[in-house]
């Protein structure tokens, strides 16, 4: 892709709704494991959008962050919906942009009770910025619907556990109050979400919510007078306003000349009797020059033996981590045992590329999976 996305997340169809409203030219893209994503461009045209429902609850909101992370590479990672407040000083409608998210359930029990074992992924400093800058401008308030009152923004933390608090006095109550007590509203899938983002070498990732209830046993009733709707439409309005923030502002800090992209390969061509070596503004990692197709490899089965190899010695020296080098051992086997079983290798190019996604900080795995996925294409 060459214009990297923003990524945005939703938990409820309500919320993909309301997002989905603000995009044009969509398509569908469809994940080899059978997720759909959509893909647009906000109003204006002016910032790429991937667009992704992961359902309730931390752990698939943060299996499906990492797989829309490995296919689009995206700039950032916007998680949008509602929220319930938990201060009385947050009106009911109010956007919540979470500088911390809190993953409340840790603990330990022994015998004199359960101890708190906290976990908390804290806002890059740049989207920090960004969305306060958004907020104070207030001229994201434009895209709230023609009858809608201005809500407020706070910055502040978010607690995201794995059931729904609709009550002031429970257990689970008390201990939020307790433990996480300077919270402004809670959820359940920002925990996962910012794991998944922290886990791709720390990619920004912002959670803004709209307040729908209380989270005092009163979300029956603000339920029941449509204010998950009104709280799904004002977090979406600086969301998207935030997204576009975002990629202007990647856009400006570009070098001339430069491409956008984190990684991967350039390929130069030239017509007639013109040769080029090489033309870039940054180079990251090796630089091949000659005739792509004399020098291109052609034993597949040797390539992704070489691959297994170069893997296993960036493992050993401490370039991939346990859990990665795991991860990426089976996306090879996969690539191993579908390369000559499906005609053009469709599917040894997606366990490649998400392989590729996996070691993408490694410069020298990285630019052999640019040349074996070219290779595997030419196949067909």
């Amino acid at each position: 892709m060459n214009e990297r996305p923003v990524v945005f997340l939703t938990a409820l169809d309500l919320e993909y709704e309301a997002v989905r409203r603000t995009l044009s030219d969509l398509r569908l893209h469809r994940h080899a494991a059978g997720t759909r994503f959509e893909i647009g461009h906000l109003a204006g045209g002016r910032c790429r959008v991937a667009l992704g429902l992961v359902g309730k609850g931390n752990h698939p909101a943060a299996v499906l962050a990492e797989r829309a992370i490995a296919v689009f590479r995206p700039k950032a990672v916007i998680f949008v919906g509602v929220a319930g407040g938990l201060r009385p000083s947050i009106a009911l409608g109010d956007v919540v942009v979470a500088t911390h998210v809190y993953a409340y359930h840790g603990g330990t029990s022994e015998d004199d009770g359960l101890k708190a074992r906290p976990r908390v992924w804290e806002i890059a400093h740049g989207p920090d910025q960004i969305a306060r800058h958004v907020a104070r401008a207030e001229t994201w308030r434009r895209r709230l619907p023609a009858d809608a009152t201005p809500p407020r923004v706070h910055f502040g933390p978010i607690a995201a556990g794995e059931v729904v608090q609709d009550s002031s006095i429970s257990e689970q109550a008390r201990w939020v109050r307790q433990h996480y007590n300077d919270a402004l509203a809670i959820e359940m899938e920002a925990a996962g979400v910012a794991q998944a983002a922290h886990l791709n070498n720390a990619l920004p990732v912002v959670v803004v919510r709209g307040v729908s209830d209380r989270a005092d046993g009163t979300k029956a009733a603000t339920d029941g007078i449509r204010w998950q709707p009104r709280a799904v439409a004002n977090a979406v309005a600086f969301a998207t306003a935030l997204a576009e923030e975002i990629s202007r502002d990647e856009e400006e800090s570009r070098p001339e000349g430069a491409t956008g992209m984190t990684g991967g390969t350039v390929h130069n061509v030239a017509k007639g009797n013109a040769r080029v070596g090489f033309q870039a503004g940054h180079v990251h990692g090796p630089v091949r020059i000659g005739d792509g197709a004399s020098a291109r490899p052609t034993d597949l089965a040797a390539e992704l033996a070489a691959l297994r190899s170069q893997l296993k010695e960036a493992h050993r020296a401490g370039q991939v981590d346990e859990a990665t080098y795991a991860a990426a051992e089976a996306e090879v086997e996969i690539a191993t045992r579908a390369v000559d079983a499906v005609p053009g290798g469709g599917e040894a190019v997606v366990a490649l590329r998400r392989l590729r996604g996996l070691v993408d900080d490694v410069p020298t795995l990285s630019a052999r999976l640019a040349d074996l996925i070219v290779l595997v294409r030419g196949r067909s």
